[in-house]
């Protein structure tokens, strides 16, 4: 049996957050608000989080996938190692996520952040490595895209 091959993708979501630069920062750099719009979203319970924010810093997310899923009950399992920190402008991470033991995406991600006339101008690239089980780069886009919409509602 041979093992698929690696499908590469690099993906950028762009969003317009009608807040300072200060509070987005905020929002990754503080533990307890990070854990509300990353973690928590109600539809699979949050086994653990812990979040080191700095550089060679580490976060950790672990989840239960809930009933309505393919895998119910199964845990996913989300290291992000903080590679580069500037604060208010800049946060360069690596990212591993595994679905019940098994590695399924490998990750580069970058968030930048600017100053605008209505707020905040958020940039983030996702350079993905997706292995097999891992529902693909359009699934993981369409998750980061729900959870800026969350990171949003926090900040409004």
């Amino acid at each position: 049996m041979s093992t698929p091959p690696v499908v590469h993708s690099t993906f950028v979501i762009e969003r317009r957050y009608p807040v300072a630069v200060e509070q987005v920062f905020a929002a990754f750099a503080d533990p307890a608000r990070r854990r509300k719009w990353y973690a928590e979203s109600g539809r699979n319970p949050v086994v653990a989080f812990d979040s080191d924010f700095r550089a060679g810093g580490e976060s950790r997310l672990v989840f239960k996938l809930g009933d309505e899923t393919p895998f119910p009950g199964v845990e996913i399992v989300t290291t992000e190692h903080f590679h580069d920190i500037v604060e208010n402008r800049r946060v360069v991470s690596a990212q591993l996520m595994a679905l019940g033991g098994h590695n399924i995406t490998s990750a580069l991600m970058t968030i930048e952040l600017a100053p605008s006339d209505d707020g905040t101008l958020f940039t983030f690239t996702h350079q993905g490595a997706f292995f097999e089980n891992s529902g693909g780069p359009e699934m993981r886009e369409h998750g980061w895209h729900e959870l800026f919409d969350r990171l949003g509602e926090t900040l409004a």
